[in-house]
């Protein structure tokens, strides 16, 4: 909230002229320079780079779930004997001509494993791609309330510049009077560059805020405003979450495919085995016969031991993060719960702070005009007055993290928005 303490009726008189002079164009800029609101950014989330990936990936794990069902393809072969040699084998009289079909044959549980496998994979994949759309969610949650953070940081910065410099020109007064030392007022007017200085910082904050807000929710133009706010928002309160949290779902379904993919390495280390069936044709008689054969490879040099070895090693590191992210998933939605509670108190506080220390620059104010309070005193009370103001943004920035914590574990978007 940003006060007018002490300030001549003249000059807010003009600042009405001001805006009431102000053309039409200017104030449909304006109006373009506004950020779209959260909700309306929340629902761009599938065409965000990052959420395009993570379902990009996920397709690609459906689609190799897809090829891995397919049937091996049938080998067609031709084969000419017994011509062009010597004797009666001169020529192609004694010729004899084979056409063959040779098919492998996935025995022992090979296909089934590999399938298995490849689903197991395309549902962890499908997990993560609903994880990185609430961590988005999360990151464009955190991106907004920072812009509109340093928004309201530059605007408390401007209104400190103007009560450091009513509070500077009250004291050259009482220089001029001879009621203050001369040093008192060098003191103001170095107060009132500090303040300068801290303004051309905070608008230097506020412009890279906006441009990360404009970059990382690909907006067509830069953005000098945010559309609604999310600093004043109140969380709503978390239910009882019966499922697992997000990342204990994926951790399972990271598990489930490595288990699944020991399977097919131990399946691996059996023989492969192909049938064949074909028609040879004798040029000697002109008679025909059908061929059949099996072909059965041996594991005498390749078992696949190395294989089973490293799929037991990456089911084994699966258990470990499932197992991890049990620990950390429950511990960290009870902190997140508590942090988010404790910054609603905060926030509560710190509204109080700002209108307990508005009024007491106000009483100090009108006591140092009156001459019953000295400028340090003015100062001390103005400094709490611009601390509670910042404390009270810090507080609401610091609750929409906790919402986007617990938001993310309980995989959903901040503030109960979704798409």
């Amino acid at each position: 909230m940003l006060i007018m303490l002490g300030r001549p009726r003249w000059t807010v008189g003009l600042a009405v002229v001001v805006l009431a002079m102000v053309s039409p164009a200017w104030a449909m800029q304006a109006a373009t320079d506004s950020a779209p609101t959260y909700e309306s950014l929340i629902e761009r989330l599938d065409a965000m780079p990052s959420t395009l990936e993570a379902q990009a990936l996920s397709d690609a794990a459906q689609a190799r779930a897809q090829q891995a069902a397919a049937l091996p393809n049938p080998t067609l072969s031709y084969d000419r004997e017994n011509f062009s040699g010597s004797g009666p084998y001169s020529g192609n009289r004694a010729a004899e001509n084979t056409l063959a079909v040779n098919q492998p044959l996935e025995l022992w549980g090979k296909r089934r494993a590999r399938i298995q496998a490849a689903q197991s994979e395309a549902l962890a994949a499908d997990l993560r791609a609903g994880q990185q759309r609430w961590w988005s969610a999360g990151q464009l949650a955190q991106v907004y309330s920072a812009a509109e953070a340093s928004e309201r940081r530059y605007a408390l910065a401007t209104e400190a510049l103007s009560l450091i410099e009513q509070d500077a020109q009250a004291v050259a007064a009482l220089v001029r009077e001879g009621r203050e030392a001369t040093l008192r007022s060098v003191q103001a007017q170095s107060e009132v560059e500090s303040a300068r200085a801290t303004l051309d910082e905070a608008r230097a904050i506020r412009d890279a805020a906006f441009a990360r807000l404009s970059a990382w929710a690909m907006l067509p133009t830069p953005v000098a405003t945010v559309g609604n706010s999310l600093l004043d928002r109140e969380p709503k309160a978390s239910l009882v979450q019966t499922n697992d949290p997000l990342s204990v779902q994926v951790a399972q379904a990271e598990l489930e495919a490595a288990s699944r993919l020991v399977t097919v390495e131990k399946r691996r280390a059996l023989p492969d085995v192909s049938a064949a069936v074909g028609l040879r044709r004798f040029e000697e008689t002109g008679d025909d016969a059908m061929t059949a054969g099996i072909t059965l490879t041996v594991p005498l040099f390749d078992r696949n031991r190395g294989g089973i070895r490293a799929a037991y090693a990456d089911q084994r590191a699966a258990e470990a993060r499932l197992t991890a992210q049990k620990q950390a998933a429950y511990a960290d939605r009870l902190a997140a719960q508590a942090t988010l509670e404790a910054s609603n108190s905060r926030t509560r506080a710190a509204d109080s702070g700002v209108a307990a220390a508005e009024e007491a620059y106000r009483l100090s104010r009108v006591g140092f005009d009156a001459g019953r309070i000295s400028q340090l005193e003015l100062r001390s009370s103005r400094a709490a007055l611009i601390a509670a103001r910042n404390a009270a943004v810090d507080a609401r920035q610091a609750r929409v993290m906790a919402e986007i914590d617990l938001a993310l574990l309980e995989g959903r978007a901040p503030f109960g928005e979704t798409p």
